[in-house]
């Protein structure tokens, strides 16, 4: 049976290239790769990576990456697949960077940095169900502590208003719920302007360096409804009797198939983020696993396979009635997802779960 996601191209189709192989090695002639499904996470991901119009940052670093990790952490293990006890809430997280203007932020003690953060552009798929800003609200400095809080900056003359935390600080970071300032009336996502604002509490000298605090990053918790494939149609239940009902009227067949075992099930086939040359924006995992599934599928179908009626039916036509229907083929059953996160083009940090990416059971269909 064939498989409905095409390779994204032949540049990906050639460097898919098994981990056992050394990355010194040559690529494998078209030829010799082994005949495997095709990468649809590949196809997702191929869409953003570097070489598209408009990327222009390099690689991440600072508090914002390291934050991500920690949350990929918690929600991913380290194949990407999403932990069962995540709360995440949603399937796509953005980190979005503020961009600054105003000048000189220290005026004596006082640091004031006005913040906006620029969300034209986000894709109609995602659909924003809650936004927080994180910042560090206390600095511990050489000689005092740097004393830190976000103000609103509104459109028109109003007075700023004070954020709060939604919760006390986890790990040192404060979260401020900006939800009900991102959403306008006609549902869309605006811009969002801030003002930080430090005070430096201890004795300080006139000839000390001032220490800009780090820059509170906006936390976009989105349901993305594109984020990967639609699952495979469900196969109605069938009970164990399924089969055997069938194989009774013919115990003769049953009987000299009795021994035989299929060696359909799932192979490996790792592909290394690093071997494409995107290990730069892809930050983790660093493989991805789809796995694949290979084999003969039995004449005598097990009900551990799931098989569909049909498949059973199919496989007594082509040993019993003609052998130019084909017998039923090794497919994948069941699929996870798998979480990914990523540097975008803009200097942002996507966490991204993508939907049926990891095969985890086969059938005979």
């Amino acid at each position: 049976m064939a498989m409905p996601y095409p390779f994204t191209s032949l540049l990906l189709l050639l460097m898919v290239v098994p981990l056992s192989q050394a990355a010194n090695q040559s690529p494998l002639p078209l030829g010799s790769l082994p005949a495997v499904p095709t990468l649809p996470l590949l196809q997702a991901l191929q869409t953003r990576a570097p070489g598209s119009p408009g990327w222009h940052v390099g690689p991440a670093g600072g508090q914002p990456l390291r934050y991500m990790l920690n949350l990929y952490r918690r929600a991913a293990d380290h194949e990407g697949r999403p932990r069962r006890s995540r709360s995440l809430g949603t399937n796509t997280i953005r980190l979005v960077q503020a961009s600054s203007h105003g000048g000189q932020p220290w005026a004596g003690r006082w640091y004031l940095q006005a913040l906006t953060y620029h969300l034209e552009g986000q894709p109609e798929a995602e659909h924003l169900l809650r936004a927080t800003v994180v910042y560090l609200p206390s600095l511990s400095l050489a000689r005092g502590r740097l004393l830190c809080a976000l103000e609103l900056v509104a459109a028109s003359e109003a007075p700023k208003l004070l954020l709060s935390p939604t919760a006390p600080p986890h790990h040192g970071w404060a979260e401020v719920d900006v939800t009900p300032y991102l959403v306008l009336r006609n549902s869309s996502i605006g811009s969002l302007a801030l003002r930080h604002v430090c005070v430096h509490a201890g004795r300080a000298r006139g000839h000390d360096a001032p220490v800009a605090p780090s820059r509170p990053f906006l936390l976009l918790y989105l349901n993305d409804t594109q984020a990967g494939l639609a699952p495979p149609a469900a196969e109605p239940h069938r009970h164990r009797r399924d089969t055997g009902t069938l194989a009774h009227d013919l115990p003769n067949y049953l009987r000299e198939q009795r021994g035989e075992k299929s060696d359909c099930s799932l192979r490996p086939f790792p592909v290394s983020f690093a071997q494409l040359g995107w290990d730069h924006w892809i930050i983790a995992p660093h493989r991805y696993n789809p796995r694949y599934c290979k084999g003969t599928c039995p004449h005598l179908l097990r009900y551990d396979y799931h098989a569909p009626n049909h498949a059973v039916v199919q496989s007594f036509v082509h040993q019993l009635v003609d052998a130019n229907v084909p017998r039923p083929s090794c497919v994948p059953y069941r699929y996870s997802p798998i979480s990914v996160l990523m540097i975008e083009r803009n200097g942002g940090i996507l966490y991204k779960e993508y939907e049926n990416m990891i095969a985890e059971s086969c059938t005979c269909r």
